[in-house]
């Protein structure tokens, strides 16, 4: 990484911490985050990220094992905190020799973390707000995602750029810290690096990669859309918590306005309790995005994306969209690699 030296730098702890090349971790979504896309991240460099999302045990230790035959560089996996089956897939984790475990979807439960590191595996955690990090990081977990509104899939209320002023200053330079949501270009990640993260974390950039296997009417529609078109889902009832989902506005959003007022129904029923009705909204999510994901239903399915998604116009190897991004970080931080940043 001679060629980014100024880059390589500021990313050095974040590289010594997931053992890549570049601080550059794709961020886990459903569906796509699989063994091929996973095995490429990490083989050019950056950390790939399974997603778990609603696999069982016996479907992600398949997953892990599969990864493990694409490439021998180091690769984490996604939970969601909230899966019925949590602990038994952290053990599939440690079994497979993990290094790396991503805890997503809430505070994770008692006992996680640690089971988690007594396996030899770093935690890492998403900390919406700077009272939560600080607790986490108390809680064991070696490294934090701060992730702003702008990211594609579940997301808080913050922007990433708000957050980034008010946990960096704070966290950064007694711990490992990845910025992530809506960062599209390299020019945001090296502003990032300078405040202090350790690396950055883009998911809406690798969806449309060439060795994604998202259907090819998925990576069209993010061709297509501008940043505004991804839009947050909204919230029908109050009593029902559910985090909102960034994705591409279509016929599947109404259908999840929907989903909620019959779930909500449900729990006015008292035929769901709190838990199983958030269960049923994931799955739901996990449905919608397989249509739009894997099937190419961009009609009803959901096309999770991030608001970088305008910045998304072309597949891509990996290869050349991680150099890219080195390249346009050095060329902000006044290195020689990339072409000169022009300003608008």
């Amino acid at each position: 990484m001679t060629a980014h030296s100024k880059t390589s730098a500021l990313m050095a702890r974040g590289c010594e911490f997931l053992g890549s090349e570049t601080a550059i971790l794709c961020g886990a979504m459903s569906w796509v985050s699989e063994r091929n896309l996973v095995a490429a991240i990490s083989n050019a460099g950056g950390f790939g990220v399974i997603a778990c999302g609603a696999m069982t045990p016996a479907l992600l230790d398949a997953e892990i094992a599969a990864t493990k035959t694409l490439t021998d560089k180091p690769f984490g996996v996604n939970l969601i905190t909230m899966h019925p089956d949590l602990f038994e897939l952290i053990e599939v984790c440690a079994k497979r020799g993990v290094t790396h475990v991503v805890l997503a979807g809430g505070i994770p439960p008692k006992g996680s973390v640690e089971a988690i590191k007594n396996s030899g595996a770093k935690v890492i955690c998403f900390a919406p707000t700077l009272a939560l990090g600080k607790k986490l990081l108390r809680s064991g977990a070696d490294a934090l995602v701060i992730e702003g509104s702008e990211a594609g899939g579940h997301i808080g209320p913050v922007s990433t750029s708000v957050l980034a002023q008010e946990i960096l200053p704070t966290l950064a330079a007694d711990h490992l810290v990845f910025v992530a949501g809506g960062i599209g270009r390299g020019e945001a990640i090296a502003g990032y690096l300078e405040m202090g993260a350790a690396g950055v974390q883009l998911g809406t950039r690798f969806a449309c990669a060439s060795e994604s296997v998202a259907h090819p009417a998925f990576k069209k529609a993010f061709f297509r859309a501008s940043a505004r078109e991804a839009v947050a889902s909204v919230q029908v009832d109050p009593r029902l918590p559910v985090i909102p989902v960034r994705a591409l506005k279509n016929k599947g959003t109404e259908e999840f306005t929907a989903k909620q007022v019959a779930v909500a129904k449900l729990l006015d029923a008292g035929e769901v309790d709190m838990g199983e009705a958030q269960l049923q909204i994931e799955r739901f999510w996990a449905g919608a995005l397989r249509r739009a994901a894997i099937d190419g239903d961009i009609e009803s399915g959901s096309i999770m994306a991030g608001q970088s998604v305008g910045m998304v116009n072309k597949e891509e190897p990996v290869t050349e969209i991680i150099a890219a991004l080195m390249a346009e970080s050095e060329a902000a931080l006044g290195g020689r690699a990339g072409a000169p940043v022009i300003a608008a």
